[in-house]
This record gives C-alpha cells, sequence and structure tokens, in this order.
C-alpha cells in the first residue's frame, strides 16, 4: 500500500466532503381534485429555512439565481426556493418581511384591492426553531418574535376552515403557490402545475397534506428552484423569496 503525506490525506478528506451529496428536497408529484401540484416537505428542526429579498449591498436579489451565487461566498448552497410573498413594483415587500431577527417592513392589516388585502392575510414564520403559518391579527396579538418571517394573502386555510370568500365553482383559474405547515411541524410548500382555483388550492393543504393553516403566496409568478427534480424558474423578477440553505 503507497503511503501519502498527511497533507496530502487532509486534502482529500476535504476534496470529498465538498463532493458528497448536497442535501435535497423532499419534493413529489400530488394530484388532487384532478389537478397536479408540486409539494416539498422540510422539518424545520433539521433544515434551515430562510428568507431573502435584497443582497449585501442592498440590491434586490430579483431570482434565485443571484441568490445562490452570493451563498456560494458563504460557503453555502441553496437546497430549495420559492417566491416568498407579494412586492411593490421596486421589489420591496408589501407586508411583513423580518431577516434574522431584523423588520425589514411592517406589517400590513390595511384594506385595499387584490389578492393580498383579500382579509384575513396571513404570515409564514420560523420562530425558535420551528415554524408557523397565522391570520395576520392573530400573529400581531400573539407577540411573536421571529427568525424569518413574510406577510402574504389571502390566508387559504384558516384553524381548519377555507378562506369564507373562496367560491368552488369560481372561473378565477391561475397558476398558484403556497405554504402550509402540517399538525406535526412540517414546512409545505405546493405549486400547482397548471392553473386552479383558489377553493381547490386550499382544499390541497387542508384535505391532502393535513395543514389546518396554509398561505397563497402569489399567482402567475409562482417560481421553484429544486435542483433535484430540475426545476428552475427564472422567469419573472422576486420580491422576497422562502429558500432552505444548507452548508458545504
Amino acid at each position: 500500500m503507497p503511503l501519502f503525506p498527511r497533507s496530502f490525506l487532509l486534502g482529500a478528506a476535504i476534496l470529498s466532503a465538498a463532493l458528497a451529496e448536497p442535501a435535497l428536497a423532499a419534493c413529489r408529484d400530488v394530484d388532487h381534485l384532478g389537478q397536479d401540484y408540486i409539494v416539498c416537505s422540510f422539518d424545520p428542526a433539521a433544515n434551515d429555512i430562510r428568507l431573502y429579498n435584497k443582497d449585501q449591498a442592498g440590491v434586490p436579489f430579483k431570482s434565485f439565481k443571484a441568490l445562490a451565487l452570493e451563498l456560494r461566498h458563504r460557503d453555502e448552497y441553496l437546497v430549495f426556493a420559492m417566491n416568498g410573498g407579494m412586492y411593490h413594483e421596486d421589489l420591496s415587500p408589501v407586508g411583513l418581511h423580518v431577516e434574522e431577527g431584523a423588520e425589514q417592513a411592517p406589517l400590513n392589516t390595511s384594506s385595499g384591492w387584490g389578492n393580498f388585502h383579500l382579509l384575513p392575510n396571513g404570515v409564514f414564520f420560523i420562530a425558535d426553531g420551528k415554524a408557523g403559518v397565522m391570520a395576520a391579527e392573530a400573529y400581531r396579538a400573539a407577540g411573536i418574535k421571529p427568525r424569518f418571517a413574510t406577510q402574504s394573502g389571502p390566508m387559504l386555510v384558516i384553524d381548519g376552515a377555507l378562506h369564507p370568500r373562496f367560491l368552488p365553482d369560481s372561473d378565477s383559474l391561475k397558476t398558484r403557490n403556497g405554504v402550509g405547515v402540517t399538525t406535526t411541524g412540517e414546512v409545505v410548500f405546493a405549486v400547482s402545475k397548471r392553473s386552479v382555483r383558489f377553493h381547490d388550492f386550499a382544499t390541497l393543504f387542508r384535505d391532502r397534506l393535513n395543514c389546518p393553516n396554509a398561505l397563497f403566496l402569489d399567482g402567475t409568478i409562482s417560481s421553484l428552484y429544486a435542483p433535484e427534480i430540475n426545476r428552475h424558474d427564472w422567469l419573472f423578477p422576486l420580491g422576497p423569496i422562502i429558500a432552505v440553505v444548507a452548508r458545504f
């Protein structure tokens, strides 16, 4: 057996670690009421789920690619990402946005036009290693101090009940994506492969994914980054991004 210097063996060990198979998103296809969805699930106690909007220079990332490139400079990589809430023309969040405990935009409970203001809207958050989805007013009353949070709307499922404005025969059909938390604390992301109505999308979370609370993230711009299923969406400029991050 040939003998190698200790420095060579150390270098080989580092290279082996760098080439080890990265963490993967647990994504699967789900059929519900004749519609196809991609569903990706994560345990927040075992996965680092974060929110992003701007880079270190204060410029919006706009894309999963830009976020992935910045993470690589920190010896981290993007396991999974999804557009994480509604935003203004300058890509700033419409509602609450918290990163690493710092509030970058406040909770927004004002009335207005559009899906965000189809009340109740809600908040997805990570706090003390656990995840939650709550209607915005309930979130405010709870006094939660999150590590990460994003606000969007409308709520899809509220304590086991569908949003009261959803109609089972609605003719409003769009691609949609959202997030829920199961009764066991698992975070579940879903995006429709084709256009669906709010009512059907909400029942996916309640009846198939076991989520008593779930939040709509957005419609037409619904975007997903999940490399193990060859999904790399770069079509739309993005505001808030929900990401699952790991270290090399």
